[in-house]
């Protein structure tokens, strides 16, 4: 077996990729992306008040976090995070760097890894790359993960249970209240909560999913991403003082990578500022979101998991998507084929990313092309 081969194999099982020529500006209507607030589309807006705010910022750290001179915008943005949150946070290049570091430095002697099997794959890369003591629990089954931590709690000092808040494929969220039940019954539990595609479409101030419930603090490590709603670059950790500092010191993606640059940080500043009083674009977004996915129910007259700005149309064969996928674009609307091993073997789907920036002709639109799909 050699490399062609291997891509030969991918063409003929409809699995091959390849990044997509550019597409913007060209009147489509563009559901592939995670720009669920629409400010990554509105961008042109801001950038008078930005550069105004930001004249001199530069476009490069030039070092890692741990080397770089200038830190100021980097701790103006922790500094913001913290004020949201309540407690210490850190930045990091990107949700993978982020949850690659973060796993990764949490396993220490006498801990077990409980992440659900629907889990991110950055947060599975971070376990094994350091051989992790895990065992997954079935997709938001919190009686079966009960079941492991009763059997298995003896044996460690702490058990890190980690779930997405809202997961990137199918939409579903994970069952937050039950979990942090466990975490009460249970002392050794840490609750680690990945809220990459929550963090500014849930909430009252945008904060996610465990905002929403005001579970922030019985939360013990959440991951947010500045990427898709918030329309910049790179990522943070929100957590206790104890592992900021820990995560310092031991968060390998933290420490040999070069920083993001900080005009990207200020930009993220200024978009968690707006995105704080987005509270009239999230009901929207909710709004459209429950529209559409009763419109895939009444299409395909089977339950959409979704509870989320993200709705999945079940293809159920990687060659089918590929061809649902081009008959949109050709009607005008991106939607992407999502094949494995992103989904398991008959989960092939067109994932559909909905923003608050959409009109109910809009809606209609897609809705009306699936139909005759």
């Amino acid at each position: 077996m050699d490399y062609k081969s291997i891509l030969e194999d991918f063409r003929r099982e409809g699995r091959l990729r390849e990044i997509p020529p550019h597409r913007a500006g060209r009147g489509l209507l563009d559901l592939s992306g995670n720009d669920y607030m629409g400010l990554a589309a509105r961008q042109t807006m801001f950038r008078q008040g930005f550069s105004e705010r930001f004249p001199e910022i530069s476009m490069s750290a030039s070092a890692s976090r741990l080397l770089a001179s200038d830190q100021r915008i980097f701790g103006m943005l922790e500094n913001r995070l913290e004020d949201l949150y309540g407690r210490p946070a850190l930045l990091f290049n990107s949700g993978y760097h982020a949850n690659v570091g973060t796993v990764s430095a949490l396993n220490i002697p006498g801990t077990l890894f409980l992440p659900d099997r629907l889990i991110h794959a950055s947060a599975i890369d971070g376990l094994v790359m350091r051989n992790t003591q895990m065992e997954r629990w079935r997709h938001n089954d919190t009686d079966h993960l009960r079941r492991i931590v009763e059997k298995r709690r003896g044996e460690f000092d702490r058990i890190i249970v980690m779930a997405e808040s809202v997961y990137s494929m199918d939409g579903d969220i994970a069952p937050l209240e039950e979990l942090v039940a466990l975490r009460r019954e249970f002392p050794e539990i840490m609750l680690y909560i990945d809220e990459a595609h929550a963090f500014g479409v849930f909430g009252k101030k945008g904060l996610g999913v465990a905002e929403s419930l005001g579970l922030i603090d019985e939360t013990d490590i959440i991951v947010g991403t500045f990427g898709k709603a918030c329309a910049s670059s790179g990522a943070f950790v929100s957590t206790s003082a104890t592992l900021r500092d820990y995560l310092v010191n031991a968060a390998r993606s933290l420490i040999f990578s070069t920083a993001i640059p900080p005009v990207c940080a200020a930009w993220s500043l200024m978009m968690t500022e707006i995105l704080e009083d987005m509270s009239d674009e999230r009901a929207r977004l909710a709004e459209i979101s429950a529209e559409f996915r009763g419109i895939i129910e009444d299409i395909t007259g089977k339950e959409c998991v979704s509870r989320s700005q993200i709705v999945p149309l079940m293809a159920g064969d990687a060659t089918k998507a590929v061809k649902m996928s081009h008959r949109l674009g050709e009607q005008g609307v991106i939607a992407l084929a999502i094949r494995r091993p992103t989904v398991p073997p008959g989960g092939e789907r067109i994932r559909f990313s909905l923003n608050a920036g959409l009109s109910d002709s809009d809606i209609h639109k897609v809705a009306d092309i699936i139909r005759k799909l």
